[in-house]
C-alpha cells in the first residue's frame, strides 16, 4: 500500500454472554491474545478477538443497524483491507485481519434480508486478531497499516 489512509473509531460494542444484545460503550481495553474487555468472545476465540465494521459498508449494505451486525467496533473514514494479513491500527491497538466477517442467520433476525445484504465486498467487516492491545475511546484515529491485495473469499450462502 503506497499511501496510509486513516480514519476515525465512531463506535464500540461488546456482548456480555451468548446471544445477549451488544452494549455499546464509549471507551474499552482491548487485550492482545484476546479481545474487547466484556465481550464474551474475545479470549475463547482469539483468531476473531476483535471484529471491526466499516461505516460506509455497512450503510451500503442496511444503515442504522450496526450493533444487530454484532461488530465490536464501528469506524469511518477509512476502507478495510480486504485480504487475510492487513493490520488496522485503533488507537493504540494493533489488529491483524484473519477473515471476512461471515453474516449468519441472526442477521435476518435482526432484519429480513441482512443476511445476504452483507455478503458482497465483505460489507459484513472483518474478524482480527489482537496484535498490541491497549484502551480505545470514542473518536480515536483509526489508520490501515498494512493492505495486501484483495482476496476474493466466497462466503457460504
Amino acid at each position: 500500500m503506497s499511501e496510509r489512509t486513516t480514519g476515525r473509531l465512531i463506535g464500540i460494542a461488546r456482548r456480555p454472554a451468548h446471544r445477549a444484545p451488544m452494549q455499546t460503550v464509549e471507551a474499552a481495553l482491548i487485550e492482545a491474545d484476546g479481545g474487547v474487555e466484556g465481550d464474551h468472545k474475545g479470549k475463547k476465540f482469539p483468531r476473531r478477538g476483535v471484529t471491526i465494521l466499516a461505516r460506509e459498508a455497512w450503510e451500503a449494505a442496511l444503515a442504522e443497524l450496526w450493533t444487530a451486525r454484532r461488530a465490536n467496533l464501528l469506524i469511518e473514514g477509512v476502507e478495510l483491507p480486504r485480504a487475510l494479513g492487513g493490520i488496522v491500527a485503533v488507537g493504540p491497538v494493533v489488529l491483524e485481519i484473519t477473515y471476512p466477517t461471515t453474516p449468519c442467520k441472526r442477521m435476518d433476525e435482526a432484519r429480513d434480508g441482512l443476511m445476504r445484504a452483507l455478503y458482497p465486498e465483505w460489507r459484513g467487516g472483518v474478524t482480527c486478531r489482537v496484535l498490541e492491545g491497549g484502551r480505545v475511546a470514542i473518536g480515536d484515529p483509526v489508520a490501515v497499516l498494512a493492505s495486501p491485495p484483495e482476496r476474493k473469499i466466497r462466503l457460504p450462502g
